[in-house]
């Protein structure tokens, strides 16, 4: 996509959002509705473009695209009660904080969860009056372009649009003057990219990038019970979560037989029959990636790591990895201290629970965590000291709907879902309102 056909995209926005910022609130959510209601409707054609374009299975796809139908929905319902604040002023005075769209919002989106992250963000922005443009990732364009054909319609003409292209595309339209809020969800290096182009043209950047969430795993609980939330949080997706468990600290206590039940359950991923109900890991996005994660995987057992499972590229095509298991990890390993992004288990023995905590605590990151534990002094310290933006007691995945974290450090930056994300799409004006004097 060239310099010009990037500028049309967002002059013709711009020139829809006059309109669309006009629109009353509860329209808004009326159109909202509607696109849910198309997007559940072609979700089954969708999740096959899903699985084409990123592995992830057709089944799963469409529990994924259904997710994102419910996001849409729920901001249908809170966009047109997101309401500001009238303060106390003079008795003839009004004054009031009023929030407002803030215009043309560019819609980052990435490839590992394309439709439920992006109907998330496109739902808060365009029911708080804003228009979007939208580039999903350049490793799932398909399904990207297929979710806006089918959101579209639901609203005014130049509301909504969709581009494809590089990740060039995406630094031009960060860079455009005419670019209000750039919302980004993808690597650290994109997203710094992203502050440094917003900080020149005066954008809002709305970012959550990489981690590397730790798992604590304490002495009180049942090792299987824990091997069984790791694999969870390693694997599911082939490890392609934004919140996937990527390295775990284990109380040596229980650590023999933790890593044994996690050996074996990281087996059973691999091998679980097509059809049966149990897990199967869908293939890496392509083989860029499945390179990146192998090499973190060679150094770590270069450097003194033990496989205890997985750890070979298979023969043959695809991009599949195994689900993989390594011993013996140390801080200083890349699969320790970067994001791994795939079905990979890095364990380190700790010898008690602060010293996993304390280890949970470092790097750069701060997306989520996860203690295992049932010490309630341990689970009140860990989620008081961890520094992240989601902390999970007992549980890798799930919570209650309306969650809305503030990633940390290196993770990004603002609210990425709840109702909190309403504000990051609005700013506030404040309005003094009296009457005038007399001559």
């Amino acid at each position: 996509m060239t310099e010009n056909q990037v500028d049309a995209a967002v002059t013709g926005a711009r020139r829809a959002w006059f309109a669309w910022r006009h629109t009353p609130a509860a329209e808004r959510g009326a159109a909202l509705r509607a696109a849910a209601a198309t997007l559940r409707s072609g979700a089954a054609s969708l999740a096959e473009i899903h699985e084409q374009d990123t592995g992830r299975p057709a089944d799963e796809a469409v529990e994924s695209i259904f997710a994102g139908a419910g996001t849409l929905e729920q901001y249908a319902e809170l966009g047109p009660v997101h309401r500001g604040r009238s303060l106390h002023g003079a008795w003839s005075a009004t004054d009031l904080m009023v929030p407002q769209p803030r215009g043309v919002v560019v819609a980052l989106t990435p490839w590992n969860d394309p439709v439920a992250v992006a109907c998330g963000l496109l739902g808060a922005a365009l029911v708080t009056g804003n228009v979007v443009v939208h580039k999903p990732s350049e490793r799932s364009p398909n399904v990207g372009v297929r979710l806006g054909e089918l959101l579209a319609p639901a609203f005014p003409e130049g509301v909504l649009r969709t581009v494809t292209g590089d990740g060039s595309v995406g630094a031009r339209l960060a860079e455009h003057p005419g670019v209000d809020v750039i919302a980004h969800v993808g690597s650290t290096a994109t997203g710094r990219s992203i502050a440094r182009a917003a900080a020149l043209t005066g954008a809002k950047a709305l970012l959550e990038n990489g981690g590397n969430d730790p798992l604590v795993v304490d002495s009180s609980v049942d090792p299987a019970w824990a091997a069984r939330q790791a694999a969870l949080g390693a694997f599911a997706n082939a490890g392609q979560i934004c919140v996937s468990v990527e390295r775990i600290y284990v109380h040596q206590g229980i650590a023999r037989e933790f890593l044994a039940a996690l050996t074996a359950e990281a087996r059973r991923w691999v091998r679980a029959p097509a059809g049966t109900g149990e897990h199967r890991l869908p293939p890496l996005v392509d083989e860029a990636h499945r390179a990146k994660v192998h090499d973190h995987v060679r150094q770590a057992l270069a450097a003194g790591a033990k496989a205890l499972t997985g750890g070979q590229v298979p023969d043959g095509r695809g991009t599949w990895y195994p689900a993989t298991v390594l011993a013996d990890c140390t801080e200083d390993m890349t699969v320790m201290s970067e994001e791994t992004f795939g079905p990979v288990a890095p364990v380190r023995v700790v010898a008690d629970f602060a010293e996993g905590l304390l280890a949970a605590t470092r790097g750069p990151y701060g997306l989520a965590a996860t203690v295992l534990t049932a010490d309630m002094e341990h689970a009140q310290e860990a989620w008081r000291t961890l520094p992240a933006g989601t902390v999970k007691i007992n549980d890798v995945f799930g919570g209650a709907p309306g969650g809305a974290a503030q990633p940390r450090g290196a993770s990004g930056t603002g609210y990425g879902y709840g109702p909190e994300l309403l504000d990051e799409m609005t700013t506030t004006k404040v309005v003094h309102m009296t009457s005038p004097g007399r001559l």
